[in-house]
């Protein structure tokens, strides 16, 4: 029988094919995820926008020309390394002689398949004397052409070699290990062991062990997730949290712990820097001790943002932490809005009264910080001083002024040229395009509005207890776009009213005087002018009467029957008329109510259609939202003291401004560039009637540019459960069916029993 071999990579040939495949596989992925990135176009950007964000701290940062960095050099020659030995190793590969080649006894005889068995014999012998071993002919050869004699003439032999290749039968399968021999040689089993051991039993555990240590300390967002825990606790113990209250919280994250972060640093000058600058705010409260709010590292990253919120100088020495403090900022009051609504969420399932849900107004702080930790501005600072060369002393001249009094960014845009420009005469010219330019830059977010109950036969009927789906549009634009916009439908109604007031000066007056006429004539014609009735049909015989008897005095019984049988034809024939009159009009409404029902049957076939669209258009959006994967780089933020280029995203959410209270939780929008669509989903509420909603679109990175946008529902009761439905009776009258197409047969047969029992 067959067996099995296994044979080590002597040659070295087959191992060359592994060398290959494993090289290969690392070299690919290494090169698309660690080949360093082009410059280049990383400078045109930034040279493309920096008219808008030239003065912008995260550009000057960017542009300054960083320390010699040798790893992106060192990353090129390891890779070009890695290229070189793979395409060396396929090199070897495609030169590689193949050792394996089938077994051929025509081509051992030198003979063309098919010859006979005379030819077969005769170069038999002819080869046999050549290769003779007593005859001084190679052995090994002789062999051979013996064997392949004997497959092409021994029935038995010829047998085998068609059935298994080989005339000695089947052979044993051989499997080649693309390892060299010398790996499992006896001389090197213990420095084979070592490696082994080293790479599975020391570096491999450390590598998972280390990467599983720091997996765990954070969070999918990458926040330590005892940063989690401490703004759990002191959210739920403060559950109505103003700014001052809100700083300090943030403040306490264990990011900002030199303890649990590397990167986080604390250096001896803290002890005098700090103290300098917390006496020149002056608004912090030391005696109240609460760990780790009142912690030296929580007390410092307090104290760098709130100088950062005053637009404070700091020493050199500090402003490299505060950065740092900056960019953490962002992701933690992400991480803040989440924790409360967490707890929002927490306390609806919970009946308990001593759970106590955290405030809506908790919740806005937090987004009011994130817009005042990128802009840097307290909070009852004017929006306007986001704009570069708008300080605090010409402020008040634009804040101010006896004309306009410009408080928000809308009002400024809201201006027309001449006034902006009239406004801001403290600029020069450079400065004041540089102004309109980043104004330009500002984004203008429109919402449009729709409710529903998706998955209902009546989608627009909202009812107690249903789930009911806000479908919000959102369409960004630049305040450039809205500039062009407005001037050119002033330009568009000036020009008209100019051309008018130029070429009809001195017909305005005649133009007034008609119309003033006008009215006048019209109720003049309708004194003159009564309706006139038509006269009926049965006052004209008798007029004709009166006129005969006047005319011809006397009138005969004759013409006197005669007058009557016309009277009495006319009035069949008024009658006659009427009926058909009626039946007409009667025909008109029947024509009428059916083209009603068509009207009402098209309509609401089409209604039907439309929420048929509405729920597949709903359900693409949630696939392609599962498939897709979008870009979270959309427009960068104008922001003048922050140290890192941030995007624009967007908080949407649904509120009870009346009651405080949270609808729907705050949807996180961190894709829009131009157009989005978002979901928003809540209970209705549990009692029917009107209810006044807000929806509200909160900026992370802007001042004054929030939208806001009412809500009305009308929430009717629950239909009834249906105890009986078309659908549910279609097995009991298939039954029913069934059962009179039976007694029918049987009525039939007892029919013709009786039929042949009368025969």
């Amino acid at each position: 029988m067959a067996g099995q071999q296994f044979q080590y990579d002597d040659s070295g040939n087959t191992f060359f094919y592994f060398l290959t495949s494993f090289v290969g596989l690392i070299v690919i992925p290494a090169t698309y995820y660690l080949w360093p990135r082009d410059q280049n176009a990383e400078q045109i950007r930034l040279k493309n926008i920096r008219k808008v964000y030239g003065r912008c701290m995260w550009y000057r940062l960017r542009l300054l020309k960083p320390q010699p960095n040798i790893i992106p050099t060192v990353k090129k020659i390891v890779l070009l390394a890695g290229w070189a030995l793979f395409l060396f190793l396929a090199y070897k590969v495609s030169k590689t002689d193949r050792e394996y080649q089938e077994y051929n006894p025509y081509e051992v005889l030198n003979l063309d398949p098919g010859a006979t068995v005379a030819e077969i014999k005769k170069q038999y012998r002819l080869l046999s004397l050549k290769y003779h071993p007593d005859k001084g002919g190679d052995e090994v050869m002789f062999m051979r052409i013996a064997k392949a004699y004997a497959a092409l003439t021994d029935e038995e032999s010829r047998k085998n070699w068609e059935e298994f290749g080989n005339p000695d039968g089947p052979q044993a399968t051989s499997f080649g290990i693309a390892l060299p021999a010398w790996i499992v040689d006896q001389k090197n089993s213990i420095l084979v062991l070592l490696v082994y051991g080293l790479a599975f039993m020391v570096i491999l555990p450390v590598v998972v062990g280390s990467w599983w240590y720091r997996s765990i300390r954070y969070s999918g967002d990458q926040i330590l997730i005892r940063t989690t825990q401490i703004y759990t606790y002191f959210v739920y113990k403060t559950r109505n949290m103003d700014m001052k209250r809100l700083i300090m919280v943030l403040a306490g994250a264990s990011e900002f712990d030199p303890q649990y972060n590397k990167d986080a640093t604390s250096r001896p000058t803290d002890n005098i820097l700090i103290p300098q600058l917390i006496r020149e705010i002056g608004s912090i409260n030391l005696k109240k001790n609460e760990p780790p709010l009142t912690c030296p590292y929580s007390l410092k990253a307090r104290v760098l943002l709130l100088s950062h919120l005053a637009r404070m100088k700091i020493p050199e020495t500090l402003e490299e932490d505060q950065q740092f403090m900056l960019k953490k900022c962002p992701a933690l009051l992400q991480e803040m809005v989440n924790v409360i609504c967490q707890l929002i969420i927490m306390a609806r399932s919970r009946e308990e009264r001593e759970f106590r849900a955290p405030t809506l107004a908790s919740l806005e702080n937090c987004m009011k910080l994130s817009q005042m930790a990128v802009q840097g501005l307290q909070q009852f600072k004017s929006p306007l001083l986001q704009l570069p060369h708008i300080e605090e002393d010409n402020l008040r001249r634009v804040s101010n002024h006896k004309k306009y009094k410009i408080k928000t960014i809308q009002d400024l845009v809201s201006l027309k040229e001449s006034d902006r420009h009239s406004l801001l005469h403290f600029l020069e010219d450079d400065k004041y395009e540089e102004v309109m330019a980043v104004l330009g830059s500002f984004p203008y977010v429109t919402m449009d509005i729709k409710s529903q109950v998706l998955d209902d036969e009546d989608s627009n009927n909202i009812t107690v207890g249903s789930l009911v789906t806000v479908l919000v549009k959102l369409t960004r634009q630049t305040m450039a776009e809205v500039f062009e916009k407005e001037q050119s439908i002033c330009a568009a109604e000036e020009q008209p009213a100019e051309d008018g007031n130029d070429t009809n000066k001195n017909k305005a007056k005649g133009g007034w005087q008609q119309k003033s006429k006008g009215p006048k004539k019209m109720p003049k014609s309708k004194k003159k002018k009564p309706l006139k009735k038509k006269p009926t049909a049965v006052p004209l015989p008798q007029a004709k009467q009166q006129k005969q008897k006047q005319a011809n005095g006397v009138v005969g019984s004759e013409a006197a029957v005669k007058e009557e049988e016309d009277d009495i034809s006319d009035k069949g024939s008024d009658s006659e008329e009427e009926e058909t009159n009626r039946d007409s009009q009667s025909e008109k409404d029947d024509g009428s109510d059916r083209e009603s029902d068509r009207e009402q049957d098209e309509k609401q076939n089409k209604d039907d259609e439309a929420e048929w669209q509405e729920l597949q258009q709903s359900i693409q959006r949630k696939e392609r939202a599962l498939l897709e994967t979008k870009s979270k780089i959309t427009h960068p933020v104008y922001s003048l003291y922050f140290p890192e280029e941030k995007q624009e995203w967007w908080w949407l959410y649904i509120a009870d401004r009346k009651e405080q209270t949270l609808i729907s939780m705050p949807y996180h929008v961190c894709t829009l560039k131009d157009t989005e669509e978002v979901e928003l989903k809540f209970p209705a509420p549990g009692k029917p009637g009107n209810y006044q909603y807000t929806v509200f679109l909160r900026s992370d990175s802007y001042m004054g540019l929030d939208q806001i946008k009412p809500l009305k529902l009308e929430v009717h009761e629950a239909k009834p459960v249906p105890e009986n439905h078309p659908q549910w009776d279609t097995a009991i009258e298939g039954d029913e069916d069934q059962e009179d197409s039976e007694g029918f047969e049987d009525s039939f047969e007892e029919e013709e029993e009786e039929e042949e029992g009368d025969d």
